[in-house]
């Protein structure tokens, strides 16, 4: 992949480096005009996004992670046109032979096929009910769900089968399909989480370039509140030094809105996401990028990243605890607990296939 070393309105990676983990080739300019066009012709063009349809042969993923309260989720899109630097999910994209930066928010995968998966695998006679999460990897509401409404129809089949759902996503377009979550909110099926970083926009626009505007999001926790269905919010992640300074508002803002809870995760920057971020901090914020990678570090065991389960959800050392405590103290005042809501499974019903015969209770 050729590299892009400067920031473009409306993405967030400055570089489409390849990934050279799995032995993909990294291309180089090597001097000759077709490498240094920008020079002969000025700008390149803006990276447009494109979609491949995916035919994914499974739609629910399953994990054993210990410190994670889930375990099962299905992500109807790869790639998230959101543009978040800091986003883990980047590195999945080099399992395609595409680069974790412009690549992954630009060269975007959907899968047109799966309600009809679903349906298939809940239908399975060993299959046992448990909440199924949607938003752990890609955003399910990035802009591309508007054309493709495949998370839409996902929700169609798990409100048929009386099926608990959480979702998580910086969007307000998960009220498009308010009528299905206040439905299943009301049976104790549906909950919620709106992911708010930050509520400067100037902030906002280059850490999450095509994420709606934070007050949107707010709004949306509001509407979801007042529609019963439960919501919280959810900072993350905490940035040192650009993001850190507004937990406390947050949560009150939060807690305004009518969110049951919030909580928080301090940034990760896993395999090909530090690198990424490096050259982000120093497109947008290169007075403070070693302060802020040593602060990352700190709470990292002196890496980028700790994958260590537990540690990795929540930092250790003191800048860690400090912002626990100032997380937990913005909590009492906020008059918010750490109460986590539990949906029930006892309502489910097996989808009917094609062919099958109905269940006679």
């Amino acid at each position: 992949m050729v590299h892009v070393s400067k920031a473009q309105s409306g993405r967030g990676a400055t570089t489409n480096r390849s990934s050279v983990r799995f032995n993909a080739k990294e291309r180089e300019p090597d001097g000759d005009w077709m490498d240094d066009r920008e020079q002969i012709d000025g700008a390149l063009p803006r990276p447009q996004t494109t979609v491949v349809l995916e035919r994914a042969k499974t739609i629910i993923s399953y994990n054993a992670s210990p410190d994670i309260g889930f375990d099962r989720s299905i992500n109807p899109m790869r790639g998230c046109e959101h543009g978040c630097i800091y986003c883990f999910a980047r590195p999945t994209h080099a399992f395609h032979d595409l680069s974790p930066g412009l690549d992954f928010e630009t060269r975007l995968f959907v899968k047109p096929d799966a309600p009809d998966l679903l349906r298939r695998e809940l239908a399975a006679p060993k299959y046992e009910c448990r909440p199924i999460a949607f938003g752990t990897n890609t955003d399910p509401y990035q802009p591309i769900e508007a054309r493709y409404r495949v998370t839409r129809a996902c929700l169609e089949v798990l409100a048929e089968t009386r099926h608990p759902i959480t979702i998580t996503t910086k969007s307000d377009r998960v009220l498009a399909d308010l009528d299905l979550l206040r439905d299943m909110a009301a049976d104790g099926l549906a909950a919620v989480a709106i992911s708010i970083t930050s509520l400067d926009p100037k902030i906002a626009r280059t850490l999450e370039p095509r994420a709606p505007h934070p007050e949107r999001r707010l709004a949306a926790v509001r509407k979801l509140a007042d529609a019963g269905v439960p919501v919280h919010v959810s900072i993350a992640p905490v940035v040192p030094q650009i993001t850190d300074h507004e937990v406390e508002h947050l949560v009150e803002r939060a807690a305004e809105a009518g969110a049951r809870g919030v909580f928080f995760l301090p940034v990760r920057l896993p395999h090909e996401v530090a690198p990424l971020f490096r050259a982000w901090l120093e497109a947008h914020h290169p007075d403070r990028a070693a302060k802020v990678m040593a602060t990352i570090q700190s709470i990292r065991g002196g890496r980028d990243n700790d994958p260590d389960f537990f540690t990795r959800m929540k930092g250790r050392g003191p800048w860690a605890e400090l912002l626990q405590t100032r997380f937990a103290i913005a909590l009492r005042k906020a008059g918010l607990t750490k109460e986590r809501l539990s949906l029930r499974t006892d309502l489910f019903r097996p989808p009917v296939l094609p062919g099958q015969q109905m269940s006679l209770f």
